[in-house]
């Protein structure tokens, strides 16, 4: 497994975070379970680094009911305050209330578009941007779409989705591919 070339940051990463990145990172996502777990770790990672998120991520998997956003919704300042004293998660206030509150405004879009992937793939025309950039360091950590979605997001009542994690999102997710060129899940990803 260490022998393959990969994008890199998961070059030299442990073997959860290389696994991650072979397996899930800049593939499609279209399950709306799915999509409220990474605004949940996204919106956790803000300020720390993925690796941390990653390993947490069992303990958010737990802690936050399987991301299961209907329970999630209902979760109330008690249920907030133990989670703040639960070390499988960022035991951050700001960031518990934030998946509470963002499970609130996803039940919304959901409602509206009858579906939370319906309205995120709207932001890059049902496709995904697949990038070709010869090394890491050409990757952006913004672009005009994730400053798109921030907006509306933002104006829909969701937290800790500035553009930076909204594009973070969108590369995790497969709304944007920026495996770079020498990689091998680049070639893999032009033939999905």
């Amino acid at each position: 497994m260490s022998n393959k070339q990969r994008c890199q940051w998961a070059q030299n990463a442990t073997p959860l975070e290389q696994n991650y990145h072979d397996h899930e990172w800049g593939r499609p996502v279209y399950e709306d379970k799915k999509w409220f777990e990474f605004i949940v770790l996204e919106g956790a990672q803000a300020g720390l680094s993925w690796s941390t998120i990653l390993h947490k991520r069992e303990g958010y998997r737990k802690a936050f009911s399987n991301f299961d956003f209907e329970q999630v919704a209902q979760f109330t300042e008690k249920d907030q305050a133990q989670l703040k004293e639960n070390p499988e998660i960022v035991r951050n206030k700001l960031k518990i209330a934030s998946a509470v509150s963002n499970a609130r405004a996803f039940i919304k879009v959901r409602q509206e578009f009858g579906c939370f992937n319906d309205y995120i793939w709207q932001f890059v025309d049902g496709q995904p941007i697949i990038n070709h950039w010869s090394e890491s360091g050409q990757v952006p950590v913004t672009t005009k779409e994730s400053d798109a979605l921030s907006r509306d997001l933002k104006k829909r009542g969701f937290k800790f989705v500035g553009s930076t994690i909204c594009y973070a999102l969108m590369q995790a997710t497969g709304l944007v591919n920026d495996h770079t060129t020498d990689c091998f899940c680049y070639d893999k990803s032009l033939r999905s």
